[in-house]
């Protein structure tokens, strides 16, 4: 199976490519650019975490437009080899950390580790996204991170799902601050209250 080239849009490494795992979806090029206009200046000096990294993409054009440290998690053997491959290809495999593991563990490392983020980015693998609720592994991890104190007060979460899964509005300690649609791909923004809540399923 081929691999599919993607391309870093804008900033120090605009104009670069990257391989990505043969089989995978990374996020286009067309969303990335909408995603990270939105961002805009959010993006600059932010520590951010790229959970379902895929290739790195979206971690990787963060760092590229002047995000501070940029941590990956992806536990595919594939998708890791594409990341090892792109880091090394910049010259970023002694700054950018990657947490070779499940989202669900990830959250547990960067508990115990002391990680605090300004924004996330998870595009997970639609098959794995449906109807993205508090009980889905994407929301618990998010909600995870926040409840482990992983999370800046004010942070944002962007989760790129399928337009026809609604993702619900109702996350304890977020806010969606908007949803934009780019054909079948839906991108939510998810602002943290910055307070404490219980996890999914707990009281």
């Amino acid at each position: 199976m081929k691999k599919t080239q993607v391309r870093i849009v804008a900033g120090r490494f605009g104009g670069r490519r990257l391989n990505s795992a043969p089989g995978t979806r990374p996020t286009g090029e067309r969303v990335r650019e909408a995603v990270f206009s939105r961002l805009g200046p959010e993006v600059e000096g932010a520590r951010v975490l790229d959970l379902y990294a895929g290739s790195g993409a979206l971690g990787l054009e963060a760092l590229s437009r002047g995000a501070a440290s940029v941590v990956l998690v992806e536990r595919s053997g594939r998708a890791l080899a594409a990341i090892d491959a792109n880091l090394a290809a910049l010259g970023l495999a002694d700054e950018v950390r990657c947490l070779r593991c499940h989202v669900g563990r990830a959250v547990q490392v960067l508990s115990e580790r002391g990680g605090l983020f300004d924004l996330v980015l998870a595009d997970p693998p639609y098959a794995e996204s449906a109807a993205l609720e508090e009980t889905t592994s994407v929301a618990k991890a998010i909600i995870g991170l926040s409840v482990a104190g992983c999370l800046r007060a004010g942070a944002l979460v962007v989760v790129e799902h399928r337009r026809q899964d609604a993702l619900s509005v109702t996350w304890p300690g977020f806010q969606v601050d908007a949803e934009r649609d780019y054909g079948d791909t839906r991108v939510t923004y998810l602002r943290h209250q910055g307070r404490d809540t219980p996890a999914p399923g707990e009281e």
